[in-house]
């Protein structure tokens, strides 16, 4: 199991030029848990996670990791704690699989980068835990979009961090291979407690493995706690404008969201 480590947002404001995207917002990630972060397009999901990460820096207030700001961290301690798969990474050209899951290694590595049988073994398991252990001589960008974005976590997964950010994870995936990845982020978090944070679209994927979510709305928080707390057909509706229905799943038992189109009102 790994170490619980707090990750706490304090009045955080972060934007871009004159734009503000996310004003004042305080959130506390649950140590150990699944949270996924969930809003419309342009509401601030990315900004949050590049803030978390330290590659945005604040114009108000603080990412704290164990109460220490992320962005006075050492870059190198940071990394091994707090692992990030952004929005559509972009490859080195030519590289291939393993050299590519292998970067997820250099946090770990001394200063004269020694690699060692621990490296081998971190980036074997990545590979074999995403299915792509028979991809790794191949060039990334030879590559299908779901093959890379699978490679992407792998390299995520062989930093063997005890935080992971991941921006839409599913992108890019037909649906049996955005199940496989939220099962394998689950599974990471259970055997190894890995606090996990992603952004989703889908709200039923986020309601189904989420344990905790975050729901922004125009770069405020709007709701934040367990699916039942937060998928609602009143949030639904605030935060998306979208008519919906919201019915118990019966696979999972956890909330279903059904929109409801102009051609599709309740009877």
């Amino acid at each position: 199991m790994t170490d619980s480590h707090s990750l706490i947002v304090e009045g955080l404001t972060l934007g871009y030029g004159d734009r503000t995207v996310i004003d004042s917002l305080d959130l506390a990630v649950p140590a150990g848990r699944v949270t996924a972060i969930i809003g419309a397009n342009a509401c601030g999901k990315s900004t949050l996670l590049r803030a978390m990460s330290r590659l945005l820096a604040p114009r108000h207030g603080h990412v704290l990791l164990d109460g220490k700001a992320v962005h006075r961290l050492p870059a190198k301690q940071l990394a091994r704690t707090l692992g990030l798969l952004p929005q559509s990474p972009i490859a080195p050209e030519g590289i291939t699989v393993a050299d590519l899951v292998g970067r997820g290694r250099h946090p770990h590595q001394g200063f004269l980068a020694r690699w060692t049988a621990e490296d081998d073994a971190a980036v074997a398991a990545a590979l074999d835990a995403t299915g792509t252990a028979a991809l790794a001589d191949r060039a990334v960008d030879e590559l299908s979009g779901g093959q890379r974005q699978r490679v992407w976590i792998a390299m995520a997964l062989a930093q063997q961090t005890d935080l992971l950010l991941l921006d839409e994870p599913t992108t890019f995936l037909d649906v049996s291979h955005q199940i496989e990845v939220l099962d394998l982020l689950t599974d990471l978090n259970q055997s190894r407690g890995t606090t996990i944070v992603m952004v989703l679209h889908d709200l039923n994927l986020a309601a189904r493995y989420a344990d905790h979510l975050v729901a922004l709305a125009a770069g405020r928080l709007h709701a934040a706690g367990s699916p039942e707390e937060v998928l609602t057909q009143e949030t639904v509706r605030a935060v998306f404008g979208l008519e919906n229905q919201v019915i118990t799943d019966p696979s999972s038992g956890k909330p279903l969201m059904l929109p409801l189109g102009r051609h599709h009102v309740l009877a």
